[in-house]
């Protein structure tokens, strides 16, 4: 493959990734100064400061691992990682809006649950086309895992 198309892809895969927390992060900010700040949340909760900077690094990472997945095989040969890559994004995105949106943590953390599945289903799929590919998740998958305990603290400290 070109390096033309090969930027080109990286491009898209970055925009989807992006565009998955954005649609994720309209319903997180409105929500941050009033509700979100009320609850009672465990002593070990990092500063708000501290999620951005790191989403913005784990989405980079989800990109560069499904390119480099894409890349190796294409897009037909490597449909089945890449949709299982999809899957993972949306149960992500829906995340925001179920936390954020609804102010349902109950929910919430039944989605990150069936997240972090979708995330290690999606690092077997691509490990099986590259262990860079899956190595890059790793990161990801600590950080969900570190979110589902505190989405479930938050939600049994305020029931």
């Amino acid at each position: 493959m070109q390096r033309a198309g090969q930027t080109i892809g990286l491009v898209v895969i970055l925009a989807i990734c992006f565009g998955a927390a954005a649609l994720g992060s309209s319903a997180t900010a409105s929500h941050l100064d009033d509700w979100y700040a009320a609850l009672a949340k465990p002593s070990w909760t990092p500063p708000a400061w501290v999620f951005g900077p790191m989403w913005t690094v784990l989405y980079v990472c989800m990109a560069v691992a499904a390119w480099l997945v894409w890349r190796q095989r294409g897009i037909v040969d490597a449909r089945v990682p890449l949709a299982l890559f999809l899957v993972q994004l949306a149960f992500n995105a829906v995340w925001s809006w179920l936390f954020f949106g609804l102010h349902n943590a109950g929910l919430a953390f039944v989605d990150i649950v069936l997240l972090l599945a979708a995330i290690v289903v999606t690092m077997v799929a691509f490990w099986r086309r590259s262990v860079l590919a899956a190595s890059l998740l790793v990161p990801y998958l600590a950080w969900v895992a570190f979110a589902g305990v505190l989405n479930f603290a938050i939600w049994r400290m305020n029931l």
